[in-house]
């Protein structure tokens, strides 16, 4: 699939599998929320969750986009926080925050926000695959 595709297969809140490695080396995999915004994933998890102390030691993550057997979106990088906590939040993150909070239909004011860490995936290998990318396009509503 190209770019402009897998930006029409993926319009709003996709749910990724998130894999992350903890100090012994062991990888460990949950889910997430999972945001397309200009060819990066945005994610998000509580700042006291064990995938956020992992990200934090080692930023180094996966994370894959699967419907069915229908697409599979395969992403390798690193997470850069866009609201670390106690230091400069990154200079787009006011931006994707509008866009999180308009996504979930949120309170800006909410402490929800203040919570939870924020990630940027900046993808080192990113490859989106099907078998049949234009019927997966036909099923999309248009947008």
């Amino acid at each position: 699939m190209d770019a402009e595709q897998v930006v029409r297969v993926c319009q709003g809140m996709c749910t990724l599998a998130i894999a992350t490695v903890t100090r012994r080396g062991e990888p460990r995999i949950s889910g997430a929320d999972g945001h397309l915004l200009h060819g990066r994933w945005i994610v998000g998890t509580h700042r006291q969750a064990a995938k956020a102390r992992n990200l934090a030691a080692r930023p180094g993550i996966s994370a894959t986009f699967m419907r069915g057997e229908q697409l599979g979106i395969f992403t390798h990088g690193h997470a850069v926080p866009l609201n670390p906590e106690g230091t400069s939040s990154d200079p787009t993150w006011p931006t994707v925050r509008d866009y999180l909070v308009n996504h979930y239909d949120g309170d800006g004011d909410d402490p929800f926000w203040d919570e939870n860490v924020w990630y940027r995936i900046d993808p080192s290998w990113m490859v989106a695959y099907s078998a049949d990318p234009v019927g997966l396009l036909d099923q999309q509503p248009s947008v």
